[in-house]
């Protein structure tokens, strides 16, 4: 691959508009760009995640969510562009299923916390409701695939077991909210 960018500033931008995939020109401030600006801060929060001594299944499964958000700010950034495979989802599933087995059930409702690399998990999770909620918001003006939906709800699920399941390999207990009423 060539290099892809030379010049790191354009100058295009000046006006409040920024360039989509497809050549043309959107504010700033669009949904469609606020959408993939919020898939980016996922992939970047999940990146400071990746910074953390996590478990090398961890790791791999992480390092394949950052490509499939790549892979889905491409889908945003091109309006009609399909990326993100149905495959994946049941790659998430997967996963959650076989994390969630060594994990006992919640009985309480916890706080996000425990080792550092869990807290950054909760993190990605919250940034990954936000991100949902942009597509589907988006999807009513512009319609979306309702796969990177779907993808989004499941990994806000698969995020939440991976920090339990950090935490419980840490030997970190979840944090429990304790309701005071």
């Amino acid at each position: 691959m060539g290099n892809r960018l030379s010049r790191i500033y354009t100058r295009t931008g000046d006006d409040g508009t920024t360039g989509l995939g497809d050549g043309t020109r959107v504010n700033k401030d669009s949904l469609r760009v606020e959408t993939m600006g919020t898939v980016d801060e996922l992939n970047a929060v999940i990146g400071m995640m990746l910074t953390e001594h996590l478990p090398e299944d961890i790791i791999n499964t992480l390092t394949g969510v950052q490509h499939d958000l790549f892979d889905m700010g491409g889908e945003i950034c091109i309006p009609g562009y399909v990326k993100v495979e149905a495959s994946r989802i049941d790659g998430l599933e997967e996963t959650l299923d076989k994390l969630n087995e060594s994990l006992t059930p919640l009985k309480e409702f916890i706080l996000p916390g425990g080792t550092k690399a869990a807290a950054y998990c909760h993190l990605a999770r919250t940034v990954c409701r936000r991100a949902e909620r942009q597509l589907i918001r988006m999807n009513r003006e512009e319609p979306v695939t309702p796969t990177s939906i779907k993808y989004l709800n499941r990994l806000s699920d698969l995020l939440f077991v991976i920090a339990r399941v950090i935490n419980m390999r840490a030997g970190h207990p979840d944090v429990l909210w304790k309701n005071k009423s």
